[in-house]
């Protein structure tokens, strides 16, 4: 059993985007989706900082320091971009034009609470960012992270133990072991990782989870 990493991770969520679609990328594992988007579908990519059109992470050796998203990585952008400020960029996002955003997170409870922002981040203090208005404002939230923390802790969980972002506000959930959706009725699996048992993932889960019928194996490319 391997389990996926990053890039992999963000390829196998952006498959799930549609044409037409716009999508907010979160800091961190989230940003990497840009590079994945379908190839036949006509998406644009929001950067919360007021980026309207972002392409793909900038190759190394053209990089262009005007051109960064919110976590300060050096982007491209795609034809028809536009450069907004941050009342714009925050209008389009609280007024309900965005249709998925992709956030990182710390945990997702049963019932689609999220808890992506630390109370309290050494010589920082309380850093939210922009997270609390994309969970509420966007149509869809899509959370891309690692299934465990690094010291081997569920990340799904009946009830988030971290201050929560957005209450009730999670659709989906990509992780490096498989892909979940958040329903009425809790965690609904629909594709696991080569190797892992359905038992292994439980065990792995501090939540009950629920197998859809055509549950499947976790397909991604080598990247």
């Amino acid at each position: 059993m391997t389990p996926l990493n990053r890039n992999q991770i963000a390829w196998r969520a952006a498959q799930g985007l549609r044409e037409g679609w716009y999508v907010n990328l979160g800091m961190g594992t989230p940003v990497l989706a840009a590079n994945y988007a379908p190839k036949d579908a006509d998406i644009m990519f929001q950067s919360e900082n007021g980026i309207v059109g972002v392409g793909p992470v900038a190759a190394p050796g053209e990089e262009d320091p005007d051109y960064v998203d919110a976590g300060s990585q050096k982007i491209t952008l795609r034809e028809g971009a536009s450069l907004v400020d941050s009342a714009m960029s925050f209008a389009m996002i609280r007024g309900g034009h965005i249709d998925v955003t992709m956030l990182g997170g710390f945990q997702v409870s049963s019932s689609g609470d999220l808890a992506n922002w630390d109370a309290m981040i050494p010589n920082k203090g309380p850093l939210v960012g922009g997270a609390m208005d994309l969970a509420v404002g966007a149509k869809s939230v899509w959370v891309v992270m690692a299934h465990l923390t690094r010291e081997g802790e569920p990340r799904l969980v009946e009830k988030c133990s971290y201050p929560e972002t957005g209450i009730g506000v999670v659709d989906w959930v990509y992780t490096d072991h498989a892909v979940v959706q958040v329903t009425p009725d809790g965690f609904l699996v629909h594709e696991i990782i080569e190797g892992l048992s359905r038992e292994g993932l439980q065990g792995l889960t501090a939540a009950p989870l629920s197998f859809a019928p055509d549950c499947r194996v976790l397909d991604v490319p080598a990247l």
